[in-house]
């Protein structure tokens, strides 16, 4: 490990494990080898599971059962992906190629 450490000493070191793991030689570091293997095989967590559930919980607190199932999905799809940007265009080409948007009752 102290070989390792002294290697980078004088250079900038890489930023990455996988990146680390392309300069490591197994033959001349094999514990330092092993241990990048596991590091840059290691799952990383998000954030987006708990702020999906978040949003899903305010969208239901706010709507609550006024609203189906496919408008709820919609929403908090849109609520989820923020960083998607909407373009009215297609929204208003999709609506209006829709032929039924209105419902008639007979009494």
């Amino acid at each position: 490990l102290n070989l390792w450490i002294n290697k980078w000493q004088d250079k900038e070191g890489p930023s990455s494990a996988l990146e680390s793991l392309t300069f490591c030689r197994q033959s001349s570091y094999p514990k330092v080898h092993v241990l990048l293997k596991i590091l840059a095989t290691f799952p990383i967590t998000t954030c987006k599971p708990e702020r999906t559930f978040s949003s899903l919980r305010r969208l239901k607190t706010y709507l609550r059962n006024s609203t189906g199932e496919e408008r709820l999905t919609g929403l908090a799809l849109r609520s989820i992906h923020r960083d998607i940007p909407i373009i009215a265009k297609e929204v208003i080409n999709r609506f209006a190629a829709e032929q039924t948007r209105r419902l008639e009752f007979l009494i």
